[in-house]
């Protein structure tokens, strides 16, 4: 495809969702408007955001897979003369995948709103937002000048509020609050970060910033590591790394469902890019000097969150699923930064890897969590366990210590969406052959052998931690599939009894240990099936080939490291 062709596909990629976001707001024409407003205009957010990933899929089609470390599709326009601020767009194999998952996350969200729009306001204004977040996001990872990365890092900022605010569930208003507070406090500081090297250096150009020979070459050490403290507090806060993370838990309990798929599977990524594409190439002193920091804080979150959903699913602990998948995430997102604090090209892919394996599966999981409020009218854990009772006694010997998954169990209610949960947890607790395994693994292997001059010691210590955070991972996902999918209840010491019941379950099991009959629970319905299926789909594929995201990104990653070598 010809440059031409790129450039018009990136650019549309960006303005398509702001003017349909506009259009959204606008009365539906009359041919257009099906059996009332509101379905008009659920329809028109699936027709725009599945337009723009027509265009992300042609956008990757087209792109020069041969040479993925140089910029294609660039655009190169003069905004702000005064400021030397220019809109400069363009995209490598760093910053293609980010694309095409917001893209495909935000498309599969609109379809699954179109069946089940979150309780709320008009859904134009539900839309607008939806658009307008996704015109934000694709521009943070398209656009290759420090200003215009700043104003589409906060373009996001508002649409998210008002989705949790206004569609959200309990506590939304303070939740609301927590997010927006947090993450303008934090873009604060990065921005002064950003006119730090603006005005040290004499341009916000990001490719000529990345090169050895050019403009960053008049960041003294000092700047460099002002800059550095400055924006990786904007970006940590994003990512989320500990402790700057206690906004992230009340914003992804009072979403709507959407907004936590979101909020996981693209947002979260604005941070860690932000560390590779600026922090990493621009400020490669300050870096060095912060990394072992960031990779001792790094591996503290992953430890944290894993400890933190053990702690929520242990029975009578009052847990919520949807809030132990976003502390998961802190736990997740602990190996992005670890990796990317290794310095190395391993760790560095191992982190881009991670990203795009984290979108891919906690969105899926986010999805289903959703629906299963939607079905069971609750996301405790302990209310979730009691409707899903098995007999008083699992018996002796051998056949004690085999799954005993009972009749009001979700296997055996809505089989196939249990089975589904079940994918979704293994997944994300790293089985190999799925995708969640290699970028963990490649981040693991980054901090066995960092960059020259950090400290192997420290970092080999990061480097255990963040297996045992494996370990404390695999153990809680397994538990939340007994508990959830196979009707077990696990102790107050948080070991699983197979197949048991709460004692207080209150669903009226006869004495001798029967359970009573459970009422019916839809299994997937089609427009389920159709939004969840590309994720489980891509997720095994990413798992079973994982060189098609590596070969795009490795090349890039060398030539960032290496000085725009």
């Amino acid at each position: 495809m010809n440059h031409t062709a790129l450039q018009l596909l990136l650019a549309g990629l960006v303005v398509l969702p702001l003017v349909g976001a506009l259009a959204a707001l606008l009365p539906a024409p009359p041919g257009l408007r099906g059996k009332n407003p509101d379905q008009a205009v659920l329809r028109h957010g699936v027709t725009v955001t599945g337009v723009v990933l027509a265009a992300a899929i042609a956008l990757a089609a087209g792109f020069d897979h041969g040479h993925p470390a140089r910029m294609q599709a660039t655009t190169d326009i003069s905004w702000i003369p005064a400021l030397d601020i220019r809109i400069h767009l363009g995209v490598d194999g760093i910053s293609l995948p980010l694309l095409v998952l917001t893209a495909l996350l935000t498309f599969l969200c609109a379809l699954y709103s179109y069946f089940r729009m979150p309780t709320g306001p008009s859904p134009k204004a539900f839309v607008a937002l939806l658009l307008t977040l996704e015109a934000g996001t694709l521009a943070t990872f398209a656009v290759l000048d420090l200003m215009l990365f700043f104003l589409a890092f906060e373009m996001v900022l508002i649409p998210m509020y008002f989705l949790i605010a206004r569609w959200g569930g309990a506590h939304k208003q303070a939740a609301a609050w927590k997010f927006i507070l947090y993450t303008l406090l934090g873009s604060v500081v990065m921005l002064l970060g950003l006119l730090l090297i603006g005005v040290k250096s004499g341009t916000f150009d990001m490719v000529a910033l990345a090169t050895d020979n050019g403009p960053k070459a008049q960041l003294s050490h000092t700047v460099q590591l002002l800059a550095v403290l400055a924006i990786g507090i904007g970006l940590a806060v994003k990512s989320p790394m500990w402790p700057l993370h206690s906004w992230l838990p009340d914003a992804h309990t009072a979403a709507p469902t959407v907004g936590s798929v979101l909020l996981a599977g693209v947002l979260l990524k604005m941070g860690t890019y932000g560390f590779v594409r600026i922090a990493l190439p621009i400020t490669p002193e300050g870096m060095h000097t912060f990394a072992p920091y960031l990779a001792a804080l790094a591996a503290v979150g992953i430890i944290y969150g894993s400890l933190a959903c053990l702690a929520l699913v242990r029975k009578g602990a009052g847990g919520d699923l949807k809030r132990l998948i976003a502390y998961s995430s802190v736990g997740h997102m602990g190996f992005v930064l670890l990796g990317i604090a290794s310095m190395t090209p391993t760790g560095v892919n191992g982190a881009l890897f991670a990203n795009i394996a984290h979108g891919l599966i906690t969105g899926l999981l986010f999805f289903m969590v959703g629906a299963l409020k939607d079905r069971t009218g609750s996301t405790d854990l302990d209310t979730l366990a009691r409707s899903a009772p098995g007999p008083r006694s699992a018996g002796s010997g051998a056949a004690a210590l085999l799954p005993a998954p009972s009749g009001a169990a979700l296997y055996a209610r809505a089989p196939r969406f249990g089975g589904l949960l079940a994918f979704g947890a293994v997944a994300s607790l790293g089985l190999p052959g799925l995708a969640g395994f290699w970028g963990e693994m490649l981040a693991m292997f980054g901090a066995f052998r960092p960059a020259a001059g950090l400290s192997r010691p420290a970092f080999l210590t990061f480097m255990v931690l963040a297996g045992l955070g494996t370990l404390l991972t695999a153990a809680y996902l397994l538990l939340v599939v007994r508990r959830v999918c196979m009707g077990g209840s696990v102790d107050l010491a948080g070991a699983a009894v197979l197949g048991t019941a709460d004692p207080d379950d209150g669903t009226g099991a006869d004495p001798d240990g029967t359970p009573a009959p459970a009422p019916a629970l839809p299994d997937l319905a089609r427009y389920e099936y159709a939004a969840w299926t590309p994720l489980a789909a891509l997720t095994v594929l990413a798992g079973l080939w994982p060189a098609a995201l590596l070969g795009l990104t490795d090349p890039a990653v060398q030539q960032l490291l290496g000085g725009g070598k």
